[in-house]
């Protein structure tokens, strides 16, 4: 039997993965795919999961393989910022990275830590009781586990096997996404480009590497199955129309669709199954939310799961996955929706544009979009207390070194600037600094294992009120953090 089956081996799936595997718990990651797909659905990833690259010690793989853009942080609607976004952030650029790379290094640290990943593996059924549940594969095959975790994408087999209710709005349009090469030189593509842009906000082409160029258009329909790809013909009809050419298009190295579909599962767990990423939530693409969307559900989902697994969580901590991102992911689905009205050729659409285009003028606007696009400005509810209290501490500069290079092992961790607080009963679960420096304006904090500040204090007797909320009961024989620390 395994601790956790995850169904579905994409980022989130991967993501989810290694946050289990820090915490020794037996994973096995099924994926239907035999081979990972070359398709880029996604381009980059958002300061937030930059960060949670950083946390785990995964920013410098990235880095190597991606491409930084400052400018691109806090656009709304592909809206030019007057300025640059002052986020509270060590990381305030968008990472472009295709999602092909990201899926394969995500996928590499996930077998690194030692998960079991299974291809061409596809979940055909489940049953859970009282002690696990059951999974069914195509080929009869029947696998056991304690938990499973469907993240298996928009059409989530998972999600529909448990009943959970799926509200939104149906796709009213439709694009397609296609990475060829052309024949047409690269200034003349540019220019017919921008021309087209003025008018058709939905249509897109530029460069991808290796040759080729990426080349997004408005679908003539909508597609009754859109796990079906478009056929090349269908690509260039499409780009013909909205651009008066094809550019010469040939040899795909891969052709998708999307949708402005946008949907919230009502539940995100049923018993011993519980769903993450896109199997939860989908949305239109503006943004380029989705991917990061997911990677931050597992950030949240793992350490909690994992606790579950490991006998220690107290009562009410899986259930804070939901509590927590749920309300997220709604956000997420009002800011995509605003954007794809703001995309519109209509008279309205286009007066709320100009007019939006004027208050991101205002510094304090730009922030507040891109605090919402970024994931930075996310604060959970922990209750009444210091503005800091919720959201997640950025990157600061400690007497022991920078503070997310002591976060690699996702366990919690008590930053003490008195030195006289104790962690006694929990140092298997949370570390302790002592003499952090002054960048930290709190005398100590309390993080979870996902960086977020769950205490803010000097009170030893409070913080022991607040340490069983997050992290369970003190254990025998799990000293004082104080010793050989400072």
């Amino acid at each position: 039997m395994f601790d956790v089956i995850i169904s579905g081996g994409g980022p989130t799936g991967m993501m989810l993965a290694s946050e289990l595997r820090l915490h020794n718990v037996d994973v096995l990651v099924l994926e239907k795919e035999a081979e990972p797909s070359k398709a880029v659905r996604s381009l980059g990833l958002h300061p937030r999961s930059i960060e949670i690259m950083d946390q785990r010690g995964l920013l410098e793989r990235f880095l190597a393989h991606g491409q930084q853009y400052p400018d691109g942080v806090g656009r709304f609607a592909g809206i030019a910022k007057p300025r640059q976004a002052n986020l509270d952030t060590a990381h305030g650029y968008i990472l472009g990275i295709p999602q092909p790379v990201t899926d394969r290094l995500l996928e590499e640290r996930a077998g690194e830590l030692g998960a079991q990943i299974r291809r061409g593996c596809e979940v055909t059924g489940i049953k859970q009781d009282e002690d696990g549940v059951s999974v069914e594969l195509a080929d009869g095959t029947w696998l056991r586990s304690r938990w499973l975790v469907g993240c298996d994408g928009g059409r989530s087999l998972v999600r529909r096997l448990l009943g959970i209710g799926f509200p939104g709005e149906a796709a009213r349009t439709e694009w397609l996404l296609g990475e060829v090469e052309v024949t047409t030189p690269p200034d003349e593509l540019a220019m017919v480009a921008e021309e087209v842009r003025k008018t058709h906000r939905g249509f897109g082409i530029g460069p991808a590497g290796d040759g080729l160029y990426r080349a997004v258009v408005p679908a003539a329909t909508v597609a009754e199955d859109r796990s079906v790809p478009p056929t090349l013909d269908a690509f260039r009809t499409q780009l013909l129309a909205y651009a008066g050419t094809d550019f010469g298009a040939h040899s795909p190295r891969s052709l998708s669709r999307f949708s402005d579909a946008t949907r919230l599962a009502e539940q995100y767990r049923v018993g011993r199954v519980l769903l993450a990423g896109d199997a939860a939530h989908v949305h239109p693409p503006l943004g380029g939310q989705g991917l990061n969307l997911g990677i931050q559900d597992a950030f949240n989902l793992g350490w909690k799961l994992a606790a579950e697994v490991d006998g220690w969580a107290p009562d009410g901590l899986l259930d804070s996955y939901y509590t927590e991102r749920h309300p997220v992911a709604e956000d997420v689905l009002t800011i995509t929706r605003a954007q794809s009205e703001l995309l519109s050729p209509e008279p309205g659409p286009h007066a709320v544009r100009r007019l939006l285009t004027e208050l991101m003028n205002f510094e304090e606007v730009g922030r507040f979009l891109a605090g919402k696009i970024t994931a930075i400005g996310i604060r959970y509810d922990f209750g009444e207390g210091p503005e800091l209290l919720g959201r997640r501490l950025r990157d600061i500069r400690l007497s022991r070194g920078r503070l997310y290079e002591l976060t690699r092992k996702g366990r919690g961790l008590l930053l003490d600037q008195t030195s006289k607080l104790s962690l006694a009963g929990w140092t298997d679960r949370v570390d302790y600094v002592a003499e952090v420096s002054g960048e930290l304006d709190a005398p100590a904090v309390l993080l979870r294992p996902d960086g977020h500040v769950a205490w803010i204090g000097e009170d030893e007797e409070d913080l022991l009120r607040h340490l069983p909320t997050w992290f369970g009961t003190a254990s025998e024989g799990a000293g004082d953090a104080r010793e050989g620390t400072g």
